[in-house]
């Protein structure tokens, strides 16, 4: 099997404008509790934010007037961080995990890889069923179609499962994709 070493794509972080930073002439303040505070200019919500001790944080720069809220802008972006990696722990990538049999496998060898292939999608991965021909084995591509089939057939007798990939000649290789349904 071919190994990716692919880098994944970091998304782009959300830059809030925060104190001086903040370009809007008037705001739509928000408090530390979420409050209306109403519509007033920026100099003066700067001077009520550093009278509690906080932070003046621009949310939403879109509307007329921009909307900022009062709040401690470290902790705010320590909380935004720990949702963040609490969303990436949740996630499950599905991968297509490989197993390879040949014509001439004995029927223990077949079972072995029956229970890798299970193994497999009860792990909510899919599986990528692969026979190699070579020689004159490329001469029986007929009967390795019905090989794999079979074998599929068999994982399906005990986990249903649903064919992401005919089984489909590429070369010398007879290849099936399979998850659980």
């Amino acid at each position: 099997m071919r190994i990716s070493h692919r880098r994944k794509k970091e998304e782009p972080k959300k830059a809030y404008a925060v104190n001086e930073g903040i370009t809007a002439l008037e705001l739509m303040l928000l408090g530390k509790d979420g409050s209306n505070l109403g519509v007033m200019g920026t100099g003066k919500a700067l001077q009520l934010a550093r009278e509690q001790g906080l932070d003046l944080v621009e949310i939403n720069p879109i509307t007329t007037p921009p909307v900022a809220k009062l709040i401690d802008f470290g902790q705010f972006r320590y909380n935004q961080e720990k949702e963040a990696r609490l969303q990436k722990a949740h996630q499950h990538v599905v991968e297509i995990k490989g197993v390879r049999i040949s014509l001439r496998i004995g029927e223990h060898d077949l079972e072995i890889r029956r229970n890798q292939a299970l193994k497999f999608l009860n792990d909510g991965n899919k599986a990528k069923i692969e026979m190699l021909l070579r020689g004159r084995e490329m001469q029986q591509v007929g009967r390795a179609i019905e090989m794999i089939r079979n074998f599929v057939a068999e994982v399906n007798k005990i986990v249903p499962i649903r064919w992401e990939q005919d089984v489909e000649k590429q070369g010398n290789k007879v290849t099936a994709i399979i998850a659980k349904s």
